[in-house]
């Protein structure tokens, strides 16, 4: 599967760059999240518990980061396991570049998934991953809004993310550290 989609933030990049590199930020954002912990340089431990259609899971799985060029861009290997449910697999790259008074997400995702999820069909797969990235971004936006007061929440600029065949970014994230962008990184 892959994803690619962009969103418009209202803070300015290295604010969304300090955000997107916190642990206890991400933890916060990505839906179902039960632990999202540094392990070692660049590489985090995740749990999420999700449910796509009727089936519920909890996944444990491991981001590393790689080419790592602060504040503009990373990508992220990631792998999760959710036992009988089935895993999630793959890469992201994740890019901030400056936009008027903020910055711009922008990501692209390249995944496989495997065992029951895999069975769900594309259309429910789809539309969990949707939600999952609206989620992911509407708390992000929220956190940013409580972290950077002076930033402006501006409906306009919180586009739904764009259907590719996969999951955001930091949803993958979330399983992978998550099932299903968001994703959609996030940011």
């Amino acid at each position: 599967m892959d994803m690619q989609g962009s969103r418009p933030l209202a803070v300015t990049q290295q604010q969304a760059w300090e955000a997107l590199n916190d642990p206890a930020m991400l933890k916060t954002c990505i839906p179902g999240c039960e632990k999202f912990e540094l392990t070692e340089p660049n590489t985090y431990a995740v749990t999420t518990a999700i449910k796509i259609g009727p089936v519920s899971a909890r996944f444990n799985g491991r981001v590393q980061l790689s080419d790592i060029v602060p504040p503009s861009s990373y990508k992220l290997g990631f792998d999760a396991q959710g036992g009988v449910a089935g895993f999630g697999k793959g890469e992201a790259a994740v890019q901030l570049a400056p936009a008027g008074t903020g910055c711009e997400l922008s990501y692209t995702v390249h995944s496989i998934v495997g065992g029951k999820i895999a069975q769900l069909g594309q259309r429910l797969i789809d539309g969990a991953a949707k939600s999952l990235a609206e989620d992911f971004f509407r708390r992000f936006d929220e956190e940013l809004q409580r972290r950077y007061p002076g930033a402006t929440t501006d409906t306009a600029l919180t586009p739904m993310p764009q259907a590719g065949g996969g999951l955001p970014t930091w949803a993958w994230a979330a399983i992978a550290v998550v099932v299903a962008v968001m994703i959609y990184l996030a940011t």
